[in-house]
């Protein structure tokens, strides 16, 4: 529907009301189950923020999604009587009840997360790379603008690589470690190997990787790979230093533990060294534990490696 400068505000009410049609019939809100699964759009969403929060109760999701109390009440009421969500009594206020996902509830959620990330990483695959900034773009401009002008709490994309990302990955790994620890040359073509490992062996189903994107710009990265049957391994963890403070690298990590669990891993190992103190904090956030210590010379500097793990339930 063609508006133009003259347009009238009932022209641009319809204009609105026709964009609302087709965006909801292009990402499939309207089918019976949501993701072909036989939950709503209401009950995903509901489960996707209390997958994203450590401790939530009833009266925050409330007013967040402004979603009716009693409406809420019976989607956690649902999913609590399908082992979905555990709800305990608030130790701060006794009077507030907070939900958490269970061990079956965070498995439901991790095959429901990367259904849509698929889904949606077809849509963008099916258009040129120009197209999807442009899309983008026009994406963050509603947000901005219905946002009452705030700026959002998640200012970035999350996406599957495109041609010539791989690329970035290596170059912003060498520069910025070249930058802030001084390592040599030598780490770079570390990285450019992993890299090189991940594109030509790389199986869908059991490896990923994310990019980070915000304003148009590739702000991190991070790879899950296949290290033996049940265990997987996180790599190349970076977030850009402009970009730091948003959650983007735990948002990246915590990618990887959604996407391990879906394809059946049981464990997930890192490696990184001690003056990495930023990523090992996300790691122990995220419910890693430090099983090994060693030092080691590498890339012109005397180090102490460490490899951290995650037991998967």
């Amino acid at each position: 529907m063609k508006q133009t400068v003259n347009s009238t505000f009932e022209d641009r009410v319809s204009a609105f009301r026709h964009f609302n049609r087709f965006y909801t019939q292009k990402i499939g809100v309207l089918k019976e189950g949501y993701l072909c699964s036989p939950l709503s759009l209401a009950k995903v969403r509901v489960l996707y923020e209390i997958a994203h929060r450590e401790k939530t109760t009833a009266k925050k999701l409330s007013k967040e999604l402004a979603l009716d109390p009693g409406y809420l009440s019976r989607i956690v009421s649902y999913y609590s009587h399908n082992n979905v969500i555990k709800r305990s009594r608030s130790k701060a206020d006794g009077r507030e009840t907070l939900l958490q996902l269970t061990s079956s509830g965070r498995k439901t959620f991790a095959s429901l997360n990367n259904r849509a990330q698929d889904e949606i990483s077809k849509l963008l695959d099916s258009i040129p790379l120009t197209s999807q900034r442009r899309l983008i773009g026009a994406m963050l401009a509603i947000e901005g603008v219905l946002g009452s002008g705030k700026r959002s709490k998640m200012p970035y994309l999350l996406r599957s690589p495109c041609p010539g990302d791989m690329g970035w990955v290596v170059h912003s790994h060498g520069a910025l470690y070249a930058e802030e620890y001084g390592w040599d040359e030598r780490f770079e073509a570390l990285v450019a190997r992993i890299v090189a490992d991940f594109m030509e062996n790389f199986n869908a189903t059991q490896e990923r990787c994310w990019i980070a994107e915000m304003d148009g710009e590739i702000v991190g990265s991070v790879f899950l790979v296949k290290k033996f049957q049940t265990v997987a391994q996180l790599r190349l963890l970076l977030v850009e230093p402009n970009a730091r403070g948003l959650g983007i690298g735990r948002r990246l990590v915590e990618e990887c533990t959604l996407f391990a669990k879906a394809a059946g891993y049981r464990k997930i190992t890192l490696w990184t060294n001690s003056v990495l103190t930023a990523a090992r904090h996300i790691y122990q956030k995220s419910g890693y534990k430090l099983v090994q210590k060693e030092k080691h010379h590498s890339w012109g500097h005397n180090l102490i490696s460490e490899t951290w793990e995650l037991t998967l339930q």
